[in-house]
């Protein structure tokens, strides 16, 4: 789990390394073609065989995964990688709080809440239109939990994930070669945005399933709280993005409500 998070925090900062050669779409376009060979080998979709009932769902899941790299990696270009992978992380924030009628629940909602407000205040350098992005892929990400939940009951193994990633990547084909047309990527650039793929998609992806089969689901979502504070850390250790006291401890509060959200929560389940 420490190297699944590390990975895919690496992973996006090393393809922002590129972001001035061929931008964060050509990043993301390459980013989705490795996430799709990878998926494709593991999953092995049966195209032919979808209904229409699982074509819905995989056709939602592939937009969603589209747009939800591609406003994080820009937000990731206009505000760094610390604040858009925290807001980013609110999506599955929110999925974890929503529906909930408990107190603790509320008031963990309330306290995030701050904790955002703090990220976003009003500065002189404030990037609204990156901060929307962040929120953009928040929004993409806990759409992404749900829909997976729809193709994982209508899908068998990993057909459904796997499809969506192939029919995304396609539609990145015109759109990642219109900008590395308009782009040429140099041989390091190229050489980031692999590895991007690499470290973002491929290697988490397995490292999640070999921890799944070890540890308790519980203490697996506990654990990803921890992304935001890894991408802050990477962030800083890479791209030498540096946040302030205020933002480093909303960020730790936002890590904290969804470690409490998740532990409470498992811990009220009936056996």
């Amino acid at each position: 789990m420490l190297g699944s998070g590390l990975s895919n925090q690496v992973g996006a900062s090393v393809g922002a390394l590129a972001f001035p050669v061929i931008g964060p779409a050509g990043v993301v376009a390459v980013r989705q073609w490795v996430a799709a060979v990878l998926l494709y080998a593991v999953g092995r979709p049966r195209f032919g065989r979808f209904t229409g009932a699982q074509w819905r769902p995989v056709l939602g899941l592939a937009l969603v995964f589209a747009a939800m790299n591609l406003s994080l990696y820009t937000a990731i270009d206009r505000i760094g990688l610390g604040l858009a992978v925290t807001l980013e992380f609110l999506g599955p924030l929110a999925v974890a709080l929503g529906g909930s009628r408990r107190r603790l629940d509320a008031v963990c909602a309330l306290a995030a809440a701050g904790a955002v407000a703090v990220l976003v205040r009003p500065r002189p350098s404030t990037d609204y239109l990156g901060i929307g992005l962040g929120l953009l892929a928040a929004v993409c990400w806990a759409s992404y939990i749900l829909l997976n939940r729809t193709v994982a009951r209508r899908v068998p193994g990993l057909q459904g994930s796997a499809a969506a990633a192939v029919v995304s990547a396609a539609a990145y084909v015109p759109i990642g070669a219109l900008v590395l047309w308009r782009n040429p990527p140099t041989g390091a650039a190229l050489l980031c945005a692999l590895t991007a793929g690499v470290l973002s998609s491929a290697v988490p992806f397995l490292a999640d399933l070999l921890a799944l089969r070890r540890v308790p689901a519980q203490f697996f979502g506990v654990f990803m709280s921890v992304n935001p504070v890894f991408a802050a850390l990477v962030g800083w250790a890479v791209l030498d993005q540096r946040l302030d006291p205020l933002a480093w401890s909303a960020i730790l509060v936002i890590v904290g409500t969804n470690a409490l959200a998740v532990i409470t929560s498992s811990a009220r389940r009936p056996r």
